[in-house]
C-alpha cells in the first residue's frame, strides 16, 4: 500500500465516522449551539465538508489569495443535502490526495495561506485528517449537550 493509500483510508475512514455522528443530529438541533462564539452544529457540520474544497486548492499550489467557496450564500437545508453538495468536491480532493507520489508526499513543501507555515505535504495531510478528528470531538460534546444519544462511532 502506497503513502497516499494509507493517507485517502485514514480521510475514509476519519469521514464515515463524523457522518454517522453528524446524520444522528434532529432537524431541531441543527442551529444549537453551546454559546454565542461557537458555530452551531449544522455550521461545523458544512466546516467540515467545505474544507475539502480549500484544502485541494491548497495541497495543489493554487492561489487562494481570491478564495470563493461554493457554499456561499448557499442555505442550510440538510445533513443529508450538505454530504449531497459537499461529494464531488470531496471526490476531486481524495483524487488528488491518490495522486501523490512516494517522494511527493515527502519532499513537497506545502504553505499554510493561514498562518504561512511550510508543512511538506504528507504531514499537512495528515493534520487534515486531526482537523477533522477534533471537530468530531466537539461534535460528540455538541451532542452530549443537547442530552442527544450519541451514535456508536467504534465499530
Amino acid at each position: 500500500m502506497t503513502q497516499s493509500e494509507l493517507i485517502i483510508l485514514n480521510f475514509t475512514e476519519i469521514r464515515r465516522k463524523s457522518i454517522k455522528l453528524w446524520t444522528g443530529l434532529p432537524k431541531d438541533y441543527y442551529n444549537w449551539k453551546p454559546d454565542e462564539k461557537a458555530m452551531t452544529a449544522i455550521e461545523m457540520i458544512r466546516h467540515v465538508l467545505e474544507a475539502d474544497y480549500g484544502w485541494n486548492i491548497i495541497i495543489n499550489k493554487g492561489n487562494m489569495t481570491n478564495y470563493k467557496t461554493p457554499w456561499k450564500n448557499r442555505p442550510f437545508i440538510s445533513v443529508a443535502d450538505e454530504l449531497e453538495f459537499a461529494e464531488s468536491y470531496r471526490k476531486t480532493f481524495l483524487e488528488s490526495v491518490r495522486q501523490f507520489s512516494d517522494k511527493e508526499l515527502n519532499e513537497t513543501e506545502i504553505i499554510h495561506p493561514g498562518n504561512g507555515e511550510k508543512k511538506i505535504l504528507g504531514k499537512y495531510l495528515l493534520r487534515i485528517g486531526y482537523h477533522e478528528s477534533v471537530h468530531a470531538g466537539q461534535f460528540l460534546s455538541y451532542l452530549r449537550a443537547m442530552k442527544i444519544n450519541r451514535p456508536e462511532i467504534w465499530d
